[in-house]
């Protein structure tokens, strides 16, 4: 197989086949290619570490075949339509941008995709590769979670901070907030319908489900922000540097991506799936921890009223 200037940025020329696969296996990034009909011909070590996917589960399936199902920060689909490699490969141009994979364990990663054609010596596109990296922040989340293990702040079940340090740092933000002004918002979280989950499936997966919806939740915000298990099926998210319009963008792109992300159960390929409903608001400077918490409470109980899986905000 030959390289071309499309995927200028490994810049090789190879025509040992195993002598390439040796090379792309020893990147950080995932690596795929794919033919004319979008089935995957190769899986890189990688596309394993990143995505959970062993070669042997995707090699000669279409990526698009309920795999990694890529999203837009808005949980729309790309595969029906805004495909990075659809679009290399149609008009032979080089495709890059952010968006969200579906890991093997349910939930949604952060990637920077870029896609390029691949052209045979006649010069025709017969198929294309995707190179991607994990955006999460895997250094500062290596550190706060060394830091709450050592403090016994971490929620052992879901890998997000526990109540107890989630309380303590919204006592530190709103008394920042008093001393210097510095307002931030709140999302309060909770997972739709999560008994009907744990009737049908049992409590293991409902653990599971839990964990997938926290991981969401941590790689849809910023690395600065905060994301802690309040209880139960309950979780709260905390932005700083947002006004009203920016929190509700980010809390309607928390509920889209938690839509779409699932957990496959069993041998048969079921696939569970969960909303949120979302209640958020901006901090007042005269407000308290329980005035804050019960104002966001009953905002995500007017989201509960309205139906389920969706957003409602207030002051």
């Amino acid at each position: 197989m030959i390289f071309y200037e499309s995927i200028r940025e490994y810049t090789m020329i190879v025509t040992d086949e195993k002598f390439y696969q040796v090379l792309l296996d020893n990147l950080n990034d995932g690596v795929y290619f794919v033919d004319r009909d979008r089935r995957i011909t190769y899986w890189s070590k990688g596309a394993e570490r990143i995505t959970g996917y062993q070669k042997a589960e995707v090699v000669g399936r279409c990526c698009a075949d309920n795999l990694l199902t890529h999203v837009d920060e808005k949980g729309s689909s790309l595969c029906l339509g805004g495909c990075p490699l659809s679009f290399a490969m149609n008009d032979g141009i080089a495709r890059n941008g952010e968006i969200f994979l579906h890991h093997r364990d349910g939930h949604r990663v952060p990637v920077t995709v870029r896609a390029f054609p691949l052209r045979n010596a006649q010069g025709e596109v017969e198929g294309a590769v995707e190179i991607f990296n994990d955006n999460t922040n895997q250094t500062l989340m290596l550190e706060r979670i060394a830091q709450f293990e050592k403090m016994a702040y971490l929620d052992t079940l879901t890998g997000v901070a526990n109540r107890r340090f989630t309380e303590m740092t919204l006592h530190s933000r709103l008394d920042e907030r008093h001393r210097y002004g510095w307002a931030f918002g709140i999302l309060f979280i909770d997972v739709d319908h999560f008994k009907n989950v744990n009737d049908q499936y049992g409590h293991d997966v409902g653990d599971q489900v839990l964990a997938m919806v926290a991981k969401t939740l941590s790689n849809s915000v910023r690395s600065f922000d905060f994301v802690g298990r309040w209880g139960g099926e309950e979780f709260l998210a905390i932005l700083a540097n947002v006004d009203a319009a920016e929190l509700h963008t980010f809390a309607d792109r928390i509920r889209a991506l938690v839509e779409q992300s699932h957990l496959a159960v069993g041998t048969g390929g079921q696939q569970v799936r969960v909303t949120v409903s979302i209640g958020g608001t901006i901090t007042r400077s005269d407000d308290s921890l329980a005035a804050l918490i019960k104002r966001a409470d009953e905002f995500m109980y007017a989201s509960k009223r309205a139906g389920r899986n969706c957003v409602t905000m207030g002051e």
